[in-house]
């Protein structure tokens, strides 16, 4: 039997993540009031290439991704990038990384990953349906595409193993291949086609049209930061903590060590609209760029970043980008608008979702790395049943934000399924 819901909420942080979850609490008559700090960029959720990647149910955090490491380096030509100005971030950060890629490790975060992805979609489906915004959905798939016939091959090699509960892969059809093609200064060596996921038609839309629901149903939403004894202080008797990168601050408030890095990217955007609103996104795998076209222009992004949140952005790969666009034959202006911003992400490249074993008035959702976009509407929903002490499926003890200590983590108090 369910516990009565809070009578009100604050939620830090006006993401993807911490929209969703206001939006799902109001359903169940709580009041929210939402605490967007925003900043002079937009946040990852408006600046990401707005793919619902429901394909990508392997942790990043393996053993595969280890070994490929040295070939993904910015110096030579990949996405990866380690700012020595930034050791003190990604070098513990990254020998956690090795420890979240034992194959025992891994195997224990594939099976949670996909159990949260498999109602990614759905969720994304009800979530603008209820906003009364389902044209912001696109379940088109996407494309990945080869340059060269190397690449492919590898490529291919790679697929070869997949599997997904909610995706799969198939050859582009002719008319698919002739519209990438044209878009394009030469054709691709090979490309596939992903069906089972989808896009958002415009990111920034996608936020606004539920930031507009949220304050239609009678919302707060304070433009500011705001710590946890501040929501406290302001009557709220339940505390989400959905901050992106600012979450690891907030947490040791209550005395939880997350260890957290900031992750950037980087893209480029141009408002000419030649790439057809039919062509979905495609990844260009041997740049690590994925182009997407939004309702307001098209979008190239890349690089992974591993650094602090206020350092200064790195203007050579806003170079790359335009150079990746030029070689492509993208159409873009001259210049681009530019951006940056960072992605949340833990060691094991799974989220932090759950109630805090220090103070359980805290609920915390954060750290989805590129998934944010992706898991934002699904885990609204499940910090709302957890919020309402409902029963929650998935099981939530595999995101504890304690299993980075050492030993067994403690598991949510809630009943979980």
């Amino acid at each position: 039997m369910s516990a009565p819901a809070p009578r009100h909420a604050a939620v830090i942080g006006g993401g993807i993540v911490g929209l969703s979850i206001a939006l799902a609490l109001q359903a169940r008559g709580v009041g929210v009031t939402l605490y967007d700090a925003g900043g002079d960029r937009a946040p990852a959720s408006e600046g990401n290439a707005g793919h619902i990647a429901v394909e990508q149910h392997e942790p990043l955090a393996s053993l595969a991704m280890v070994r490929s490491l040295p070939r993904r380096l910015m110096v030579l030509g990949g996405p990866a990038s380690f700012p020595p100005g930034a050791t003190a971030q990604w070098l513990p950060f990254g020998l956690r990384l090795l420890r979240a890629a034992r194959p025992a490790r891994f195997a224990e975060g594939k099976r949670a990953l996909g159990a949260l992805l498999a109602d990614a979609l759905p969720a994304w489906r009800r979530s603008m349906g209820d906003v009364g915004r389902p044209d912001l959905l696109r379940e088109q798939g996407n494309v990945v595409a080869w340059e060269s016939v190397a690449g492919a091959k590898r490529g291919r090699a790679a697929l070869a193993g997949y599997e997904s509960p909610v995706a799969r892969w198939r050859d582009l059809t002719g008319e698919e291949a002739r519209m990438l093609s044209a878009q394009l200064r030469a054709a691709p060596a090979d490309a596939v086609r992903f069906d089972g996921s989808a896009s958002v038609a415009d990111p920034a839309a996608a936020l606004g049209a539920l930031r507009t629901a949220f304050l239609a149903r009678g919302g707060s939403l304070q433009a500011r930061a705001a710590t946890v004894a501040d929501a406290r202080r302001a009557g709220a008797d339940l505390t989400v903590v959905a901050a992106g990168v600012r979450s690891a601050a907030l947490m040791r408030e209550l005395g939880h060590a997350t260890p957290m890095i900031a992750e950037r990217g980087y893209h480029i955007q141009s408002d000419v609209t030649r790439w057809p609103l039919e062509l979905t996104s495609v990844v260009f795998e041997e740049r690590a760029l994925v182009a997407t076209r939004f309702l307001t222009g098209l979008r190239a992004t890349s690089f992974i970043e591993f650094t602090r949140p206020d350092a200064p952005p790195d203007a050579r790969k806003w170079d790359r980008l335009r150079a990746h666009a030029e070689a492509l034959g993208l159409a873009f202006d001259s210049p681009p608008r530019t951006w940056i911003g960072s992605r949340p992400t833990l060691p094991d490249y799974l989220p932090a979702i759950g109630r805090s074993t220090h103070d359980p008035r805290v609920l915390y959702a954060f750290g989805h790395h590129h998934l944010g976009l992706t898991l934002g509407p699904v885990t609204g929903e499940l910090v709302a049943a957890l919020a309402c002490a409902d029963e929650v499926a998935p099981d939530l003890a595999p995101f504890s934000v304690d299993r980075f200590r050492r030993g067994r983590p403690a598991r949510p108090r809630a009943k979980l399924g």
